[in-house]
């Protein structure tokens, strides 16, 4: 089911949602989560180095870790993402020509969901692991504990307001998978 995402999302709980700018970010980033324990990240492409990062980190730390991209809004970052080896990517929503290309890229995948009718068009793919995003926008705990009774075989990895204070609320509910979020990286 969607390439494998739920083996992606099964063996971390914990997602890092990163931003890197230069090289030196590479080996301090990929340093401090494994000093942590924690082997998978999420690098988002909201920096010019984005691609180069994602090259890098692969290169320096492909053997020990699941290395996302985020923030796939187009078919060219799929392409993109196949030729530099990503193994998950992450979108923050998802259309029909997007979901045809997610289909498609043979990379595990996390469409990004935030109502109950995108909730549903995306089950109707047979999808059922979901980004909820941005969650602190759209009810947090609440409206997945919502989704949960309404939704019962989707899985939810929110991101977008969780906090070391508030991940293991999210954690804790039945439809949540796995957590996303930039405070893990200090």
């Amino acid at each position: 089911m969607q390439n494998g995402i739920e083996n992606v999302l099964s063996r971390n709980p914990l997602i890092p949602v990163v931003k890197m700018s230069g090289a030196e970010d590479v080996i301090r980033i990929g340093n401090e989560l494994g000093e942590q324990g924690i082997y998978c990240v999420e690098i988002t492409l909201r920096t010019e180095f984005a691609w180069e990062a994602i090259q890098q980190f692969k290169e320096q730390f492909g053997d020990t870790f699941e290395v996302g991209v985020g923030t796939i809004v187009n078919s060219e970052q799929i392409a993109k993402a196949r030729e530099v080896g990503v193994d998950f990517l992450v979108s923050p929503g998802c259309t029909s020509h997007i979901a045809q290309q997610l289909e498609h890229s043979g990379i595990s995948f996390l469409p990004g969901v935030s109502t109950p009718s995108e909730i549903m068009r995306a089950m109707e793919f047979g999808w059922r692991y979901f980004k909820f995003f941005p969650a602190n926008l759209f009810g947090g705990i609440k409206a997945l504990s919502t989704y949960g009774a309404v939704f019962q075989e989707a899985k939810f990895c929110p991101t977008g307001g969780i906090s070391e204070s508030n991940y293991p609320d999210f954690l804790a509910l039945d439809n949540v998978c796995a957590v996303g979020g930039s405070w893990i990286i200090k």
